[in-house]
């Protein structure tokens, strides 16, 4: 048989649906709203064929630069050689999700507001910079009914 270089070869585990999320695609999916700027990873779904994106861009993330009624248009970035290109993308809806990639983020930023609002009724300054991890506190071992042991390797035996 000859070999296919289709666009979609090679996908046959690429493209499969999840284990028990087979069937129609899910209201949810269409009632979501995409806004120009959103940032959102692509993950094609096998069930929609229609405004699926190529093999090469499942996984990917990338910010939305349009909005049509059905799709939306995508920039990711394409290594190729030694740089990266911008692409830009059109894909519909069922194929992309919201990325979390900025939760941590934006929760912190809210923590931080909360923080300086406290700080700032309290009449009070608050640091809200992110500290390395410190170096743990100092103790002292009392040897009081625990007297030390001393651990050596057990000789190698051979087994044969």
């Amino acid at each position: 048989m000859p070999h296919s270089f289709g666009l979609r070869a090679r996908t046959r585990h690429l493209f499969a649906r999840e284990f028990r999320t087979n069937g129609p695609v899910k209201l949810s999916t269409y009632l979501k709203t995409y806004r120009v700027g959103d940032i959102v990873d692509i993950k094609a779904n096998g069930a929609i064929q229609k405004g699926m994106p190529h093999k090469f861009y499942h996984g990917k993330t990338g910010v939305i630069y349009n909005v049509t009624k059905t799709s939306v248009g995508i920039i990711v970035n394409k290594q190729v050689g030694n740089r990266f290109l911008e692409k830009r993308i059109n894909v519909r809806i069922e194929h992309i999700k919201h990325s979390k990639c900025r939760l941590d983020f934006l929760n912190r930023v809210k923590k931080n507001a909360e923080l300086k609002a406290a700080a700032k009724a309290a009449g009070t300054r608050v640091n809200v910079c992110r500290q390395p991890e410190q170096p743990r506190e100092a103790r002292f071992v009392s040897t009081k009914g625990n007297t030390p042991t001393t651990v050596a390797p057990v000789p190698y035996e051979a087994l044969v």
